[in-house]
């Protein structure tokens, strides 16, 4: 898990980075990526400091998809990927929660995704299911 003090976002938050800031409030701040996937590709971050998503409390994201919202609205974006990664495996490359607002103007910019479905047995999944809400 990164340091709120070593962590990058953390630092453009602070100011300590430069960024190209789009919004800010007490609890979030949003910016463009500076390696973009299509022009307005954006980030939301919480400013509560945390490597995956349940480690940030509930009112800390409360903001995070009324703002990504506001981000497609205002990008004109028809077609967009709102995209959250937590954990290496799963391509996270910096160690604070954040919201990708991609826009996908045409087939070769923006998001590129494989969807490797998976079969799985209905009973299976119907147990999955029960486990899964006894738990929430």
């Amino acid at each position: 898990m990164s340091s709120a003090a070593a962590c990058i976002f953390c630092k453009i938050v602070k100011g300590d980075i430069p960024s190209f800031k789009l919004f800010e409030s007490d609890k979030i701040f949003a910016f463009l990526d500076i390696n973009p996937l299509s022009k307005g590709h954006a980030l939301v971050i919480p400013k509560h400091h945390g490597e995956k998503l349940a480690d940030i409390p509930d009112d800390a994201l409360s903001e995070i998809l009324p703002v990504v919202k506001k981000l497609v609205l205002a990008t004109g974006a028809e077609n967009y990927n709102v995209l959250q990664n937590n954990g290496r495996l799963a391509h996270q490359e910096v160690g604070h929660v954040h919201f990708h607002m991609i826009p996908k103007p045409n087939e070769t910019e923006g998001l590129g995704i494989g969807w490797p479905q998976q079969k799985i047995d209905m009973d299976e999944l119907k147990k999955l299911g029960e486990q899964i809400k006894a738990k929430m």
